[in-house]
C-alpha cells in the first residue's frame, strides 16, 4: 500500500512514519509513505499558502492552487489512483471497520488542513471523503493523519508479528478488548486470574469473551445497540452482571 500526505509539516509526518509498526511495515516493503509540501507548489516569493477569508472573521484559509497542485503531483507520482481523504472535524467519525476498508485500498492520499481550514471549492472538487477522529478540534490535520497512518499501516498483512493481534484488538469484533496480564503471576497489586493459568483453552476463550462483553456493556454500551447476541454471549453477559453485583469485578 502507498500513502501520500499533503502537509505543511512533512518532517513531522516522516518522523511519525519511521517508528513502530508503521516503520517496520515500510522496512518490510509492505507500506510506502510519501509527503508533499504545498509550499513547494507556490509561485509566491514568500511561499504563501493561505489568505484571509471572504466575509471577514478571524484566521486564515488555505489557498486552492498550492493544495490542488500538490495533490496533482502526488496523484501523478504512482499508480493506481489514490483515494483522497481530508482530515476534518466535520468528517465522518473514524471506526475500526472504516480503517479496515481503507487499509484494503492500494493507495490513500491524506490532506492535512491548517488555520481555519481549506477553501471549500477545493474540497468539493478534489476530496473523496472527510474523516474525523472525534468531536474535538486540533490545530491541524497532521496528528489525525498520523493516527490514521498508524491504524491503516498496522493492518497491512505482515506488519504485525502475530496474525491474531489485529483480530483481537478492541472494535475488531465489535467489542472492546478483554483484560490482559503477564508476569509475575503474583504481585502486590493483585494476582493473574486463575483461568488464564489453567491451560484450558476453551475456558480461557469463554472468560475472554465474557470480559469483552462486560467491558463493552459498562464502558461503551452504544456498541451493543443493534448487535444480535448469540445464546452464549447473552449467558456470558448475564453472568458478568451477576459477578458485578457480587463485587467480583
Amino acid at each position: 500500500m502507498r500513502i501520500d500526505i499533503v502537509t505543511l509539516f512533512p518532517e513531522f509526518m516522516q518522523q511519525c512514519a519511521a517508528v513502530g509498526v508503521v516503520g517496520r511495515a515500510q522496512a518490510r516493503g509492505l507500506l510506502e509513505v510519501a509527503t508533499w509540501n504545498p509550499r513547494d507548489f507556490t509561485s509566491d516569493p514568500y511561499r504563501r499558502v493561505d489568505e484571509r477569508p471572504y466575509g471577514g472573521g478571524p484566521g486564515m484559509v488555505m489557498l486552492i492552487d498550492p493544495l490542488r497542485d500538490a495533490i496533482a503531483a502526488a496523484r501523478a507520482a504512482a499508480q493506481p489512483p489514490a483515494r483522497v481523504v481530508y482530515l476534518s472535524p466535520q468528517g465522518t467519525r473514524l471506526t475500526q471497520d472504516h480503517v479496515a476498508r481503507l487499509a484494503a485500498l492500494p493507495r490513500l492520499l491524506l490532506l492535512c488542513g491548517r488555520y481555519e481550514g481549506v477553501d471549500e471549492r477545493l474540497l468539493a472538487h478534489a476530496v473523496d471523503e472527510e474523516i474525523s477522529l472525534g468531536d474535538f478540534v486540533l490545530s491541524g490535520g497532521e496528528l489525525a493523519a498520523a493516527a490514521l497512518l498508524d491504524a491503516v499501516g498496522r493492518l497491512q498483512p505482515g506488519a504485525l508479528n502475530s496474525l491474531e493481534s489485529a483480530a483481537q484488538d478492541s472494535f475488531a469484533a465489535g467489542l472492546l478488548d478483554c483484560p490482559h496480564y503477564t508476569r509475575p503471576e503474583r504481585h502486590v497489586l493483585g494476582e493473574v486470574p486463575a483461568v488464564l493459568l489453567s491451560g484450558d483453552h476453551a475456558a480461557i476463550r469463554r472468560w475472554r469473551l465474557k470480559q469483552a462483553l462486560g467491558r463493552t456493556w459498562q464502558r461503551r454500551p452504544d456498541l451493543l445497540q443493534g448487535r444480535v447476541l448469540s445464546a452464549e454471549e447473552r449467558a456470558l453477559l448475564e453472568e458478568y452482571g451477576r459477578e458485578l453485583r457480587d463485587g467480583l469485578h
